[in-house]
């Protein structure tokens, strides 16, 4: 069974958002904060699939922040210097995980997971 193909309109600006999710791991996530910011802005008119993406994406951003403040105070006391590139893995993996189901026309395969 084939697909019907996915607009390329409608598919630009998650693409956009998740580039741009990858971009944080080298600009400090200044990049990560757009990025929530326009799937804020995109998700009330976006199809229903596209709708799980711009969640999926936005949960990426608060479960990152999150980790980020765990990796930080941790860092106190060492431990946490760590965690900085396990976190920079796993928003890699998950932005990469979701980007792919994107182009493909499907929705992310475990939106509500904390982990990808």
């Amino acid at each position: 069974m084939t697909q019907p193909p996915v607009p390329h309109d409608d598919i630009l600006a998650p693409q956009i958002i998740y580039a741009l999710y990858l971009a944080g791991i080298v600009t400090a996530n200044i990049t990560l904060l757009i990025g929530v910011i326009i799937a804020y802005v995109y998700r009330k008119e976006a199809a229903p699939w596209l709708q799980q993406h711009y969640r999926y994406l936005i949960r990426t951003f608060w479960i990152g922040t999150l980790y980020a403040c765990i990796a930080f105070l941790l860092s106190i006391v060492i431990v946490g210097t760590l965690l900085w590139p396990l976190l920079a893995v796993w928003l890699g993996v998950r932005c990469v995980l979701g980007w792919v189901d994107v182009r493909k026309g499907l929705t992310p395969a475990r939106p509500n997971s904390w982990l990808w």
